[in-house]
């Protein structure tokens, strides 16, 4: 029926495990040092569940966050919209790789999330999403909105970004999203902040250099790879 709310906060220091609390649809298990893993518990999200996420990554700490499946939103019996909210904090010298399976948007389910990143002007954030309209052999009917907004501590802008999948445009529906954002010392080197542009422009890879030496690299097609390397 939906209307669950899930909420999941990770907090990791120097010198001990991460500190997590978990209630609803999804649980953490801690598999590395810096390594948990989100598990779902239940199904969800369905129309009308909402999943908020609060991870924080204190000084001179690290943290890897995975997922151990792709998860799928389905439409509910009173609505067809659920919601998520993804809160990134990481300090001075902090590092956060964040890299989940895809989230499968299956029927007519419609699936808004925000993402909210605060770093320090020397951490290390890689952040990956993954987004597929439509099962194996499902005509993709469903919708996702996604906004981003990234900042320094100091509250300088790195990114505001917001893309939607599912609604047609001059070069067709495109049914399929991975989206990095970067803030490492690579990028701030400037040795992977060059604009480019592979392949057809409907089924393209592109690579924007931010402000500050952040990077954003957004790839849209018909489907996800089967295959992908981290």
């Amino acid at each position: 029926m939906g209307r669950m709310r899930t909420d999941v906060t990770i907090e990791a220091s120097v010198g001990r495990s991460p500190r997590i609390r978990a209630s609803g649809g999804l649980a953490v298990r801690q598999t590395g040092p810096h390594t948990v893993y989100l598990v779902g518990t239940a199904i969800t999200p369905l129309g009308g569940d909402h999943i908020s996420v609060t991870v924080r990554v204190a000084d001179g700490a690290q943290l890897c966050v995975r997922t151990v499946a792709a998860s799928v939103a389905l439409p509910g019996r009173s609505t067809q919209r659920s919601t998520a909210a993804w809160d990134f904090t990481v300090g001075a010298g902090g590092v956060l790789d964040f890299s989940p399976e895809p989230l499968i948007i299956a029927g007519t389910a419609e699936h808004e999330v925000t993402t909210s990143v605060i770093c320090a002007p020397d951490a290390s954030v890689s952040l990956r999403e993954q987004v597929q309209i439509g099962r194996s052999g499902e005509v993709g009917l469903g919708v996702w909105r996604g906004e981003t907004e990234a900042r320094l501590d100091s509250g300088v802008p790195l990114l505001v970004h917001a893309l939607h999948l599912g609604s047609d445009d001059a070069l067709g529906s495109a049914g399929a999203l991975e989206s990095v954002f970067r803030f490492t010392d690579a990028t701030r080197s400037n040795e992977l902040s060059k604009i480019g542009i592979e392949g057809d422009p409907r089924d393209a890879r592109v690579r924007l250099p931010l402000p500050h030496g952040a990077e954003l690299e957004t790839w849209m097609g018909s489907q996800l790879p089967t295959i992908r390397t981290h």
